[in-house]
């Protein structure tokens, strides 16, 4: 074992002589040597890289480094703010600058959604009350006569129950197929001003105005900001991300088959499920490395998750390296934007222990991610890590494979849960 290893396993919270044990499975089963040195020098030298950048020593305490990367989100947030020419008070105009902004960094892509006529007839078969008694309709007909499909569906989200969703409305996709699929542009929406009142209390809940339908094909914003710092440069973000996760999962869908197992595996998707079970033990001579395929953020829910001290892949992790190509690459096609937001560039990965105040060793992220999520949850003083952390995992399997690999293996067997190199 190294300190190289003993870094590593620190930011991912595991003991360091099962990470180590690890490592050197890895190597025997690929050949590659000294891949966790690399990744533990050069984030060495890229956290150096921008203390410089920030004026700051190795020896920053960590609530001053972490107060200067909060500061340069602000800055960022603030430069893009103004650079959309946003107001602040008219919500609808906002979002409507924000979503034109995206479709022009984020070219418009095909993906493989529940066609129209299938998605009225769920409707039709459960009428969404909350929905029809906003927009003071008696019949669900009617609605669909008049309403724009796609944002009733949004509004599934974030106007009516949780549990009248999954147990009745959602009961329905049981029996979904593959013929009741198609290939159509993915959708990236702001919300008509008629859903802004209807929707103040999900987005005072959920704390943000933007979500998104995998099975549709749509991203949507709804239009209400809540007027808090670093609000614009999260929800490019969020918009990005979601970009990229409709196209992946709708990769899969298209290509699982039209077999009995078709609606089972469409809600496994959506429901983000991950194995339950711990993986049984092998016995020495034919041990080979594992990774679970984890497709959500469990350190949300439960931060001693048993699955996150185990190696893993996290498409969501890829999905947000996608997002961060194309969010530090907006100047480029911005001109009106003049401040870069190359600070961030392959930051994603990037965190390291730092004393506080008391002399104990905290690890911050450097992550733009969990440091804008900080930002705009700053009144809670909560304090973001996962994305890192998940995102750190991504790298070494990419390292030792390739990130084509990475997505490769994680569409494979994202139903297993799990698998083998």
């Amino acid at each position: 074992m190294t300190p190289h290893h003993d870094k590593i396993a620190r930011m991912l919270r595991m003991d360091k002589h099962v990470f180590a044990e690890f490592d050197a499975e890895m190597e025997r089963a690929t050949g590659k040597i000294n891949v966790i040195k690399k990744i533990a020098e050069e984030n060495e030298a890229i956290v150096t890289a921008r203390l410089d950048t920030l004026g700051l020593s190795r020896s920053v305490p960590a609530q001053e480094l972490f107060d200067a990367l909060i500061s340069k989100v602000e800055a960022d947030d603030l430069n893009l703010f103004k650079a959309l020419e946003m107001t602040g008070f008219d919500h609808v105009k906002d979002a409507g600058k924000v979503v034109d902004m995206l479709k022009k960094i984020h070219p418009s892509q095909k993906g493989f959604f529940l066609k129209h006529e299938k998605a009225r007839q769920l409707l039709i078969a459960e009428p969404p009350k909350n929905i029809l008694k906003a927009l003071g309709y008696q019949y669900v007909d009617e609605m669909l006569q008049k309403e724009d499909l796609l944002e009733i569906f949004c509004a599934l989200r974030f106007l009516e129950e949780a549990d009248w969703l999954n147990k009745v409305f959602f009961k329905q996709y049981e029996s979904l197929r593959l013929e009741d699929f198609e290939e159509r542009e993915i959708v990236l929406k702001a919300l008509s001003p008629k859903w802004a009142k209807a929707a103040e209390k999900f987005v005072a809940k959920k704390y943000h105005n933007v979500s998104h339908l995998k099975e549709m094909g749509v991203i949507f914003v709804i239009p209400i900001f809540l007027g808090i710092s670093g609000e614009t440069l999260r929800l490019v973000c969020l918009l990005l991300h979601y970009l990229n996760e409709v196209q992946f999962y709708s990769g899969i869908i298209q290509k699982m088959g039209n077999g009995h197992e078709f609606a089972k595996k469409l809600i496994s998707l959506l429901r983000g499920d991950v194995t339950e079970h711990r993986l049984p033990e092998m016995m020495q001579e034919f041990r080979r490395p594992r990774f679970l395929v984890v497709q959500r953020y469990l350190s949300k829910d439960d931060e001693n998750d048993w699955r996150l001290f185990e190696p893993r892949v996290n498409p969501e992790a890829l999905h947000w390296k996608k997002a961060e190509i194309e969010l530090t690459g907006i100047p480029g096609k911005m001109p009106e934007f003049k401040n870069g937001l190359d600070f961030w560039e392959s930051l994603g990965t990037v965190g390291d222990f730092f004393k506080t105040d008391t002399g104990v060793e905290v690890l911050v992220s450097f992550n733009i991610v969990d440091t804008v999520m900080a930002l705009v949850m700053r009144k809670y003083k909560n304090k973001y890590l996962y994305h890192q952390q998940e995102a750190l995992w991504n790298k070494i399997f990419s390292n030792y494979f390739n990130v084509e690999e990475l997505e490769k293996r994680s569409k494979a067997n994202i139903f297993k849960g799990w698998f083998e190199v």
